[in-house]
């Protein structure tokens, strides 16, 4: 009897009717993955590796330790630059203050960036340090132009500095200088130029006890542990122009020219993780 009633060909028709009812169904309720589909490429694994993806959260995850933090995103014709640190020490913009398009560096965070003229473009802190021994100097920058200080400590806020050391320039070559005086110059220099008209992150770190070092674009390139010890000074930081008048390779001209995000200085030895990671969260 049953065998019989699955051989009527109409029967097997309302079977089938029914599966394809039941195969809709599903697919009602299935998830939807079309709608959705998408391809991404990360051949570095960044999103496994970086803790912070904008300049401001690398920035603000060692504000604790800053002295001061600039984003220099200010709008053209700025006087203040804000200080993101929470410290309260705001700088001023001296001279023309340009800000343009930031296709590059920390292109995450939005916002212009800050164009120095190379003639009368640079920013000096609303007050004085007695003698920091341990800092970090950090900038983002970018440059076609070989000379100019991108950040110094000077005895003058805004005039030129007779005391100036505690300094990040750029010589003749095109090469990144750290340099400090204590009874001559001591300087460690970056091997390669900089002046290719890229984003480059810069920090410069001295210690009692690691003495100085340079980084490049998160990488260490640069150190002398028998440089221990400053000019015992009080003076102003200066981003973008104070005197570098003989130091080895200086240039004639000590304005910088180009463009800069994110200047601070810290009042500790930032390690070398923390600057891969601030130079990884612009990336």
């Amino acid at each position: 009897m049953t065998a019989r009633t699955l051989r009527d060909g109409r029967v097997v028709a309302v079977l089938l009717v029914v599966a394809l009812a039941v195969v809709v169904l599903l697919n009602q309720f299935a998830p939807t993955r079309s709608a959705y589909s998408a391809t991404v490429t990360n051949p570095t694994n960044s999103a496994a590796t970086a803790p912070y993806f904008t300049c401001a959260a690398a920035a603000r995850a060692d504000a604790a330790g800053a002295l001061f933090a600039y984003d220099l995103d200010e709008a053209s014709g700025s006087r203040t630059a804000a200080d993101s640190s929470g410290k309260g020490n705001a700088g001023t913009y001296q001279g023309t203050m340009t800000a343009t398009a930031n296709p590059g560096a920390c292109a995450r965070d939005g916002g212009p960036a800050y164009t120095l003229n190379g003639s009368n473009s640079f920013v000096s802190t609303p007050r004085s340090y007695a003698n920091p021994t341990t800092f970090s100097e950090e900038v983002w920058f970018r440059t076609t132009v070989a000379g100019g200080l991108l950040i110094g400590f000077g005895s003058n806020q805004v005039a030129t500095s007779g005391q100036h050391d505690r300094q990040i320039y750029l010589n003749t070559s095109g090469q990144l200088v750290f340099g400090t005086y204590n009874n001559t110059t001591q300087v460690i220099t970056s091997p390669k130029a900089v002046t290719d008209g890229a984003w480059h992150h810069v920090v410069s770190t001295m210690s009692p006890t690691n003495g100085m070092r340079l980084y490049l674009d998160g990488t260490l390139v640069a150190s002398n542990t028998a440089f221990r010890t400053p000019e015992n000074a009080t003076g102003y930081f200066r981003i973008g122009y104070d005197t570098i008048s003989g130091w080895p390779g200086a240039p004639a001209n000590y304005w910088f020219t180009g463009s800069m995000r994110y200047a601070a200085v810290y009042s500790t030895e930032l390690s070398a993780t923390q600057v891969a990671n601030h130079h990884a969260a612009g990336r």
